[in-house]
């Protein structure tokens, strides 16, 4: 059975949208400045480095969902796919900004106390292991413990690593996106398989090196503490937060009046992935939660424990209720999922509920507590998260707009999308 919808349609990204973006882009710019001068660069970096590190997930998870759906030579999602190309074009910007702050964090630095509570030179980002002096015995900064994770946790190796795991994913999606448009043009069965030979590396590339990945640019924040579970944990959040977009992404699309072939049959298969996923993402919360508090570790304790603070404890449970309470209420029955409002909403408070995630994870151990609970999130968070989502939309919507239809309409799955019913 054949469709009657034209795929000549291209995507233009102006008026309001574009102006719109622009607009937050500055906010986030000032705000961030602003945010240097009165918060300081501890705080600011801090969150510079939440948002870069959002803004590059939701970029790889652009790619992931493309590999994932050659790999298992799925149907259903064949007539969506360039909006999570559009994502994976974006990545190498993602990227650069992401390394372009973690190296500012590390090589830029201020004067403040140890953790002993000595006086000393201190980078914004990192200080738990990338001081000078930390492995040399009599330094003011000696740890013991750091120094035995010294051959993992130096800056050559770990900048080493950062740029292979965005390097390695970002030319891999950059090839995914390259075969399909190449597909739209040729026909046939030839860049199809090329496809699905690319997405077969880059999962298992992707399976071995995004735990490390959430390690060293999370994790490693707090390096006298470790979880095995938390690069997987990471990994749920990353699938949510950028499935929640895609998403939304393609809900706005649509009620803009493009992918108009797009039917609560599609959207009920991406609220399927975000109320599953959700569930996973708890199971590996609470997890990681229970075996800290049942080993009872003082060195893997401490992690939670900061987190229990009356700065922080509101934060943490709202962080559970959002992220667990909200899918499992909303997205359980099968007429939510198909019902664009009510998506649409999920999906929003998801994108914050994640972004409250990250938060939760870098901002005791990198900033530390401030005055009070209603104080740790304020101005610096808000402007500089504003920024991002600017840039976000800037620049998928621009990658967006290059492609020539905003269908791959010589996918050899394609008519099967287009008709798909559940």
């Amino acid at each position: 059975m054949k469709t009657s919808h034209s795929f000549d349609e291209i995507f233009k990204f102006q008026g309001k949208a574009k102006s719109w973006s622009l607009i937050m882009i500055a906010v986030g710019v000032i705000g961030a400045i602003f945010s240097f001068v009165v918060f300081g660069g501890e705080r600011t970096f801090a969150n510079l480095l939440l948002m870069g590190y959002y803004f590059t997930c939701v970029c790889i998870c652009g790619i992931f969902f493309c590999a994932v759906q050659y790999v298992a030579q799925a149907g259903w999602s064949a007539s969506i796919l360039r909006i999570p190309q559009a994502f994976g074009k974006t990545l190498p910007i993602a990227a650069a900004i992401l390394l372009a702050i973690i190296l500012g964090g590390l090589f830029i630095t201020h004067t403040g106390l140890n953790e002993y509570g000595k006086q000393t030179t201190l980078p914004y980002l990192y200080k738990a292991w990338a001081l000078k002096g930390i492995t040399t015995p009599g330094s003011v900064n000696y740890d013991a413990v750091i120094t035995k994770k010294s051959g993992f946790l130096n800056i050559p190796f770990f900048l080493i690593r950062i740029i292979f795991y965005l390097v390695s994913y970002a030319i891999l999606g950059r090839l995914l996106i390259k075969y399909s448009e190449n597909e739209d043009a040729l026909g046939g069965m030839f860049n199809y398989k090329k496809s699905f030979n690319v997405s077969v590396i880059f999962l298992v590339i992707f399976g071995f090196t995004v735990p490390l990945f959430a390690f060293d640019t999370i994790m490693s924040l707090e390096a006298h503490w470790f979880s095995t579970m938390f690069g997987w944990y990471n990994f749920a959040a990353l699938w949510v937060g950028g499935l929640s977009v895609i998403t939304y992404t393609l809900i706005r699309l649509r009620e803009n009046g493009y992918v108009q072939w797009v039917t609560e049959d599609h959207l009920h298969n991406l609220g399927q992935l975000m109320f599953g996923f959700s569930i996973f993402w708890t199971y590996l919360w609470f997890a990681q939660f229970l075996l800290t508090w049942y080993a009872n570790i003082p060195d893997e304790a401490s992690y939670f424990y900061l987190r229990w603070v009356p700065e922080f404890k509101p934060w943490f449970w709202l962080n559970i209720i959002i992220n667990f309470l909200t899918p499992l209420l909303v997205l359980m029955s099968r007429d939510s999922k198909r019902a664009v409002k009510v998506l649409k909403t999920a999906c929003v408070i998801l994108i914050c509920g994640h972004w409250l995630d990250y938060w939760q994870m870098i901002m005791p151990g990198a900033v530390g507590p401030q005055s009070a609970w209603y104080t740790e999130i304020g101005i610096p968070e808000i402007t500089i998260f504003i920024g991002f989502v600017g840039l976000f939309v800037f620049t998928t919507m621009s990658a967006l707009s290059t492609f020539k239809s905003l269908v791959p309409r010589k996918h050899p799955f394609l008519e099967e999308s287009l008709h798909h019913h559940i």
